[in-house]
């Protein structure tokens, strides 16, 4: 690419759209005015590629300690982030980070915890007052979710704890509620996660996964810690089919994507997503609202009838008691 084209580049990923430019002509003009210095100290007479790729790293490296910091933690084992293997009611969250006119992704385990009650879905930030109106308002769209497609035919006595772990500021936004959601199911289902993917998109009441904001600094966060930790060749990020059109990702990351070191997979379904997470078929409801069996909706249906039944059982044999 010529160093024009490097440029618009630029501006498109400021736009976070790859079909538009950004009019935040001063960023722009900073960029093109770095790229200049340092086409003078190589006494170059032109401003080339190279010169605006540099005067773009050394604009992150000027402010990236903090993300650095981060991927120091995670690599030496400070903060919790698996990339390799599986487990249930686990999965990767992508969150994004605000310092200044400097964004960036991190990756942040969120895990969930099930048992018999009738206390629904627990958003833990919630109750610790950590978690904003938006965020709560994207828990709570999980039981929808789950009272709509799984107790249409028997209450709903579950009791779930939802929370991002080593979490420690206050947490804004619905774009980790699909990987919220995705956790749930698993936990429900005692079906592993694998944890070489991360995830990230909104979700609403019908499980249709929606767009959300940030989605390079995601991707590209998700791939620092990936190629700290060692890349495997399957490692990779979950995003709403809906934020293709904002992919403006650096060449590194799309050098991995073509060579198969890195995957993004592009989802417009909560279904299409935890077929990729765990490798079985989601399963599509029968005329009568059953699943077939071995899916992942089966096996969900069946652990919410059984606490279900328990749960009857149990106050059943209190009652009991007491007479």
């Amino acid at each position: 690419l010529s160093a024009v084209a490097r440029v618009i580049e630029y501006g498109s990923r400021l736009a976070e759209d790859k079909n538009k430019i950004s009019t935040k002509f001063s960023a722009i003009g900073d960029l093109v005015s770095e790229a200049n210095f340092y086409a003078e100290q190589e006494k170059s007479r032109y401003i080339t590629p190279l010169h605006v790729l540099k005067a773009i790293d050394e604009k992150i490296y000027r402010s990236n300690l903090i993300a650095e910091k981060i991927k120091e933690f995670i690599s030496d084992g400070t903060i919790l982030i698996d990339t390799e293997g599986s487990k249930a009611g686990q999965v990767n969250g992508l969150s994004v980070m605000s310092l200044g006119d400097y964004t960036f992704g991190r990756p942040s385990r969120v895990t969930v915890s099930i048992g018999m009650g009738k206390d629904g879905i627990i958003d833990i930030e919630r109750e610790t007052k950590l978690g904003g109106p938006i965020h709560t308002k994207g828990v709570l769209i999980l039981s929808g979710y789950i009272a709509d497609k799984y107790s249409k035919d028997k209450p709903l006595n579950l009791s779930a704890r939802v929370v991002f772990e080593q979490s420690y500021g206050g947490i804004e936004g619905d774009s980790a509620s699909s990987a919220e959601l995705y956790a749930l199911l698993s936990a429900i289902a005692d079906i592993p996660i694998k944890q070489n993917l991360a995830v990230t998109g909104s979700v609403n009441q019908k499980g249709e996964v929606q767009a959300i904001g940030g989605v390079n600094e995601k991707i590209e966060g998700f791939y620092e810690v990936c190629k700290v930790v060692g890349l495997t060749g399957e490692q990779g990020v979950i995003i709403p089919e809906s934020n293709v059109k904002n992919l403006m990702l650096k060449d590194e990351i799309v050098d991995a994507v073509r060579n198969k070191k890195f995957h993004i997979y592009q989802v417009k379904t909560i279904d299409e997503g935890i077929e990729i997470l765990t490798g079985i078929k989601a399963g599509e409801a029968k005329p009568d609202g059953t699943f077939k069996k071995g899916t992942i909706n089966f096996m969900v249906d069946s652990k919410i009838k059984e606490l279900s039944e328990k749960l009857r059982e149990l106050t059943k044999s209190r009652e009991e008691e007491k007479e």
